[in-house]
């Protein structure tokens, strides 16, 4: 792992267990993301890739291997451990917008604040937030009040707004129409990339594939490519 590395992943393997079973989804995955990186990982469903990034984003435990963040092995967290981890060091956004729908849109971003301690100029980093993504007239609304690609940019401050050093994006295009698609991308690589944020995208979207810096294609558990 170098100094640049952020994410240092060796022979990963995750397996669920059913009543008669056991089913191997990831198969050994060797892996290295710089800081400030932006991979997207590529695969037909069931090929893998939404269990890498729930075990990039420490949501779930391999069940072999090392993963290595921020200098820290997640893999040997136990899921207290993880849940603090998440809280502090990784931003999610998900296909689902995921808004709590009875926060209004600044409450929502304050959460993540509160729960990590950083109330101090919540309010400031709130608004700019908000400004930057042209929202500042949707403070006081509620989820249901907002269009899907504004629910979508507000998932994204949210994602940042408590400045993780990891941002993981799971098919976030998903739910919107190919022009709202391409704006929240946009966004999401100007934002994490003015931030300095490692991004690591899952995505069935063409248009990722020119502003990433690295394609990642994962076939039967495996990562069968990587292409710059």
């Amino acid at each position: 792992m170098t100094s640049d590395d952020l994410i240092r992943a060796r022979g990963l393997r995750k397996s669920y267990a059913t009543a008669t079973s056991s089913q191997q989804v990831l198969s050994g995955i060797d892996l290295d993301i710089a800081a400030g990186e932006f991979v997207v990982v590529l695969g037909r469903s069931g090929s893998g890739k939404s269990t890498l990034l729930n075990l990039l984003g420490a949501m779930d435990r391999p069940t072999e291997g090392q993963l290595t963040i921020g200098g820290q092995r997640v893999d040997r967290l136990d899921e207290a451990g993880r849940t603090l981890f998440r809280r502090r060091h990784v931003g999610f956004v998900f296909q689902a917008f995921n808004l709590i729908p009875t926060l209004t849109v600044s409450e929502n971003l304050r959460l993540p604040l509160e729960l990590n301690g950083l109330e101090a100029g919540a309010d400031e980093r709130i608004s700019s937030y908000l400004e930057r993504l042209g929202l500042v007239d949707k403070t006081d609304r509620y989820p249901e009040q907002l269009s899907g690609g504004e629910q979508q940019r507000v998932a994204v401050a949210r994602a940042l707004v408590h400045e993780p050093s990891l941002l993981v994006a799971d098919e976030p295009t998903g739910n919107l129409d190919l022009e709202t698609g391409r704006e929240v991308l946009a966004l999401l690589d100007r934002m994490t990339r003015e931030a300095g944020k490692t991004l690591v995208m899952a995505t069935h979207s063409p248009e990722v594939i020119g502003i990433a810096d690295r394609v990642l294609t994962i076939r039967d558990g495996r990562i069968q490519a990587s292409s710059s």
